[in-house]
């Protein structure tokens, strides 16, 4: 069970994945009558973060989430009012692993789902409380759950483990190098850790913890550890929540939006811009025509991009700025701190003249005064060349 550390290139790309996220505890540790994962950080249910995390990945077929039969329709609303995809919730049981089995049955069992979901090859299980996870680690745990039946990340204990005798005083402590914390995402192939669940015992389903070791125990697989990143935390308790809305925070500022008119010469600026930012920050780009019912930005807005810059034609500027506008207000992003929207117009044309684009600035400025007071701060900038 030897750690990997190595960085993998490879992706699982024509690997049928889905993801199986137990969201069903009550959150004790925490304090407090709402459960952890449906607290709300910056004004979203931490439970939706991690399902964005996931839907974000186009090779996961499918995302299972477990809740207790008390907060299904809570779960129900939540998918709709963020607009997440690919989404199934299923009743869970009273403990973690019941959960998790209930979770797996979606693939096997009608009873469970209305319709039997594609089996998958491979299977991730992750806490519904650990909202950052990236795409790479996620790949790295699925690759090597192909090639050795199972796999989970690990990173470094913290604290040295010391056990006490029984009469409270100190026994014996381990040596801190030779072990590991086991975190979160695991990954198996979807047939041996469906065996092993339905092989375990009752004492197992109500008082085990670790997925791993049931696929150790019962269908002889010795799992692949592989070393992950710092960002794999699990929100326990009620400080966590204060860290991951700083994280959050801090995250949203390092994305923007850009969107830019179907035009050749407005599509190659935006273009250029992409180009130039992907390296530094999280660019998401929409070159369409705007409409109300454009699917895609709306999708960016409900994932809490506080960020945009709009790039147009001179000729419609102000009502493609303001249609950006009228959408962010309709939405339900928590305006908690400002929207930033930088409308970027373009003149092209042989006779340039300087009063007219001057015109144009003054339009948008009026237009930003207007709308600061619902804490979305826009910017002009006018680009004139023949």
């Amino acid at each position: 069970m030897e750690p990997s550390s190595g960085t993998c290139d490879a992706r699982p790309a024509g690997t049928p994945v889905a993801v199986v996220l137990p969201a069903g505890g009550s959150g004790e540790r925490l304090g407090g009558a709402t459960p952890k994962q449906f607290c709300a950080v910056q004004g979203r249910p931490l439970v939706s973060y991690t399902v964005q995390a996931m839907e974000r990945i186009s090779w996961i077929s499918d995302i299972i989430v477990v809740v207790s039969p008390e907060k299904i329709e809570t779960m129900k609303s939540i998918i709709e009012k963020y607009g997440h995809k690919r989404v199934t919730i299923v009743k869970g049981g009273i403990t973690r692993h019941r959960s998790i089995f209930s979770g797996l049955k979606v693939f096997t069992e009608n009873e469970f789902s209305n319709h039997l979901l594609q089996k998958p090859e491979v299977v991730i299980i992750h806490d519904a409380v650990r909202p950052f996870v990236e795409e790479d680690i996620l790949s790295k745990v699925v690759m090597a759950a192909k090639e050795h039946g199972a796999a989970g990340a690990i990173r470094p204990l913290v604290s040295t483990v010391i056990a006490s005798a029984a009469d409270g005083c100190l026994d014996h402590s381990l040596e801190r190098a030779k072990y590991r914390a086991s975190e979160m995402p695991q990954a198996f192939l979807f047939d041996i850790i469906y065996e092993a669940y339905q092989q375990c015992t009752d004492y197992d389903l109500d008082y085990g913890t670790e997925c791993l070791h049931l696929a150790l125990k019962y269908c002889r697989t010795n799992a692949k550890l592989v070393e992950g990143t710092a960002d794999l935390w699990k929100v326990t308790y009620k400080r966590d929540l204060y860290a991951a809305e700083s994280i959050i925070k801090d995250n949203l500022s390092q994305q923007v939006c850009v969107i830019t008119d179907v035009k050749e010469a407005a599509a190659q600026v935006g273009f250029l811009l992409h180009e130039s930012l992907k390296s530094q920050i999280k660019v998401e780009a929409v070159s369409l025509p705007l409409s109300k019912d454009d699917s895609h930005l709306q999708n960016v807005i409900s994932g809490q991009c506080y960020n945009f810059v709009c790039v147009n034609d001179k000729k419609r500027a102000i009502q493609e700025t303001q249609q950006v506008v009228d959408m962010l207000e309709k939405s339900n992003i928590p305006l908690l701190y400002p929207i930033v929207l930088i409308s970027v117009h373009l003149d092209i044309s042989e006779n340039i003249s300087f009063s007219i684009g001057m015109e144009e600035l003054t339009r948008i400025k009026k237009f930003a005064r207007e709308v600061k007071n619902e804490n979305i701060l826009v910017y002009g900038l006018l680009i004139q060349y023949k």
